[in-house]
């Protein structure tokens, strides 16, 4: 039932823009499921779910956080419409986002799981990129901007 409902949850958030658990929970429910809150809220944790801009002002959930090494374009497109600049500080890479999305683009980096990056830390709309040396962080600046060029 478990599996089920996470596919369902996976389908909805990619065919609908859903802003809260409220609403995710209602749309289960409309599929034939019987959620609660804390149900659809651990849900939400446990396929690591994450709110992005639907680009027009507002906050929806997408999936960020799957571990299957692919760099989709769901992560470029994350981090293209949160990203604002980004500069090297030593081995440590600031990231300028939109306010609200750094935790958003940080999750999107991690995934991506680029050998340069060894963690990322996420405000509002700074992140903290550490890297092991200074040419790592130039190498992953130029990665990045590659991405955001294309």
């Amino acid at each position: 039932m478990k599996k089920r409902r996470h596919a369902k949850i996976i389908e909805i958030i990619e065919n609908q823009n859903i802003e809260t658990q409220e609403e995710l929970a209602a749309c289960l429910k409309a599929a034939g499921f019987d959620v609660t809150q804390a149900t659809v809220s651990r849900d939400i944790r446990e396929l690591q779910l994450s709110k992005v801009s639907d680009g027009k002002g507002k906050q929806r959930y997408a999936v960020l956080g799957r571990d299957d090494g692919f760099m989709g374009d769901r992560y470029i497109r994350v981090l293209r419409e949160g990203f604002a600049t980004m500069d090297i500080a030593q081995n440590l890479v600031v990231i300028k986002t939109v306010a609200g999305m750094a935790m958003a683009v940080a999750a999107a980096l991690d995934a991506m799981r680029f050998p340069e990056v060894l963690g990322c830390i996420a405000g509002d709309d700074t992140i903290m990129v550490a890297s092991r040396t200074t040419e790592d962080a130039t190498k992953l600046t130029h990665k990045i901007q590659e991405m955001l060029d294309k």
